[in-house]
Parts: structure tokens; C-alpha cells; sequence
């Protein structure tokens, strides 16, 4: 444990890959494989490749947000594919629900619906 800064063998474990998970687990960032590898330099390298494609993403939902509201039209902008955004019925907070989709997806190894996000 001292080795591992003191985390439990829960804590140590809850980033290990497990296969057959959707492209967009955390679990499958590349710059941490690389930090977990021990590979500073290309993790960071990669962390700043991952970053900058993310601003781009917003920056192009941003432009198209404007562009919607431009032409007077409505503008979804991003749908997360296995949750959807409901108002809690006992405290009125703003709260995400599973809405199904991942088990099945997993089931069938099919990820065709998941964005390219690393």
C-alpha cells in the first residue's frame, strides 16, 4: 500500500481496462495508459491532443448553435447517448437518468453510435 500511496485495493482497481467497453470508457483515454505506463512526456503530449480536439468540438456546436439561432432555427447541440436530463420530482434539481442503450450495446459489440472522442 505504501508503494501505492496508501489507496485501497478498491481505489487501485477502478481504472483497470476491461474489454468489450464502449470506445468512450475513460478507461481508454490514451494519455492515461501512457501516464499509468510511466510515459510522462507522450501522456502530456497526448493530454494536449485530446484537450485541443475537444475545444474544437465545442467550438464547431458553438458555430452551429449560432448559425441555428441566425437562420431561426432550433438547435439540439449534444444528446448523451445513455442518460437524459430530468427535473427530480422531490427536490426539482436538474438530474441525468439512465435511459438504456449501453447493456444492449455492450451485449452486441456494437458501438456505431458512439462519437469518436479520443
Amino acid at each position: 500500500a505504501e508503494n501505492m500511496y496508501f489507496f485501497s485495493d478498491l481505489a487501485l482497481t477502478l481504472n483497470e481496462p476491461e474489454e468489450r467497453v464502449a470506445p468512450t470508457d475513460s478507461r481508454l483515454r490514451p494519455d492515461q495508459r501512457l501516464m499509468e505506463s510511466g510515459r510522462w512526456d507522450e501522456a502530456n503530449v497526448e493530454k494536449q491532443r485530446l484537450e485541443e480536439k475537444q475545444r474544437a468540438v465545442r467550438r464547431r456546436r458553438e458555430a452551429e448553435a449560432v448559425e441555428a439561432l441566425e437562420e431561426g432555427k432550433d438547435y439540439e447541440g449534444y444528446i448523451p447517448l445513455w442518460f437524459e436530463r430530468k427535473v427530480d420530482a422531490m427536490t426539482g434539481e436538474l438530474i441525468c437518468v439512465y435511459k438504456g442503450g449501453y447493456w444492449e450495446a455492450k451485449d452486441k459489440q456494437d458501438w456505431s453510435m458512439c462519437p469518436d472522442i479520443f
